[in-house]
């Protein structure tokens, strides 16, 4: 996931939002944690499980801030729009986790990622009940070296579109399901799953 989170880091801009989607333990903290590193944010990235919203600074100038959500305990919309994310979004980098349902709105321009673990369907596969949800376990990047390797066959296009890469690490496979919504996303997109091609191994 490491590798992903490089390539997703590298297409990032302020004002972009994305939405972490997956049951619990597939892995949305950890993506979360390399894309810190891969932006370049210093200090320690968890999951704000109890105070929800957490603002991480960038010490690089020419790189975006990056504002970490874990929606889980948020009941609606409504309690979702009283975080004020909308003000000040437009100047960082906005992860989700369990934002699907409640963060659509805050922006038209965004990118869903649904992580998925080996024999689930990425096709339906919600997150799990927030209610019995705690910090993703396992989500330290120190885990071990990315070996990933992804299946690109029939995923690049003009067309709009989700486009699925497949990573197998040391533990298990993951799905990583990149769904598109807005103008700018699915060049991006694109551009990911063929820099993840290029690296596969010999």
């Amino acid at each position: 996931m490491e590798r992903f989170a490089s390539l997703l880091a590298a297409q990032l801009q302020a004002g972009d939002v994305l939405i972490l989607t997956g049951n619990l333990g597939a892995g949305k903290t950890t993506l979360t944690q390399f894309l810190a590193t891969a932006l370049g944010v210093t200090g320690r990235v968890s999951s704000p499980t109890f105070v929800i919203a957490r603002a991480h600074a960038n010490p690089h100038e020419d790189r975006p801030p990056l504002v970490h959500v874990d929606a889980y305990r948020l009941g609606d919309t409504a309690e979702f729009s009283d975080l004020d994310l909308e003000y000040g979004h437009d100047e960082a980098v906005t992860v989700i986790e369990w934002g699907r349902g409640l963060a659509e709105e805050l922006s038209a321009d965004r990118l869903e990622i649904v992580i998925t673990r080996a024999g689930e369907d990425p096709e339906s596969a919600p997150d799990a009940d927030p209610a019995t949800s705690a910090d993703d376990p396992g989500s330290d990047p120190a885990a071990g070296p990315d070996t990933g390797s992804l299946d690109v066959s029939d995923l690049l296009g003009d067309t709009p579109g989700p486009v699925d890469l497949t990573e197998a690490d040391e533990d298990e496979t993951r799905t990583i399901r990149l769904i598109p919504t807005g103008p700018t996303w699915q060049a991006r997109i694109n551009a990911i799953a063929a820099a993840f091609a290029e690296q596969e191994p010999a």
